[in-house]
């Protein structure tokens, strides 16, 4: 039986377009490893991908945001890969930080680690305020378990970061 296709499809073709991507086509993520200078890597890689959706002035917050989540996210579960979603949807900026982490079946414990976590990103937390976003975490969807921590960012509230 012969095949009907005798060869892979052309590449798509490609205009020289300086048009940014659209913003609903933003969606980017990372693993990066357990270690202390993955919170750099986190920042480089949210501050290009914004630059390419020019997005830049969401830059400095989505900096801030992106590596607080991978620091807090490495020191609760050092050693084991991080994994990081960034989106646009709905005019918000979303970061997602998935490890590890798996809850406590001993409420002491999960409460003890619950504060640890909000201490953690207690200086997150009040960037994304001051944005007028929200963030979170909780029990993570992911089949490998652990704790997910996300944040959303307002293109609006996080354009006005510093320059206020």
């Amino acid at each position: 039986m012969s095949s009907p296709f005798l060869s892979c499809p052309p590449p798509p073709v490609v205009s020289a377009s300086d048009e940014p991507p659209a913003l609903d086509t933003l969606s980017c993520s990372l693993t990066v490893p357990g270690a202390p200078s993955s919170a750099r890597i986190a920042r480089a890689a949210v501050r290009s991908v914004l630059h390419a959706y020019r997005l830049d002035p969401l830059v400095p917050c989505a900096e801030q945001v992106a590596g607080e989540l991978i620091a807090t996210a490495w020191q609760l579960d050092p050693g084991r890969s991080l994994y990081l979603a960034v989106r646009f949807r709905e005019d918000i900026l979303r970061l997602s930080v998935y490890d590890g982490h798996p809850p406590h079946p001993h409420p002491r414990l999960a409460a003890h680690c619950e504060a640890r976590r909000r201490a953690s990103l207690r200086v997150m937390a009040a960037v994304v305020r001051d944005c007028g976003g929200s963030w979170g975490f909780g029990e993570s969807r992911e089949p490998g378990g652990g704790t997910r921590t996300w944040a959303g960012l307002p293109r609006a509230g996080a354009s006005g970061y510093l320059n206020e």
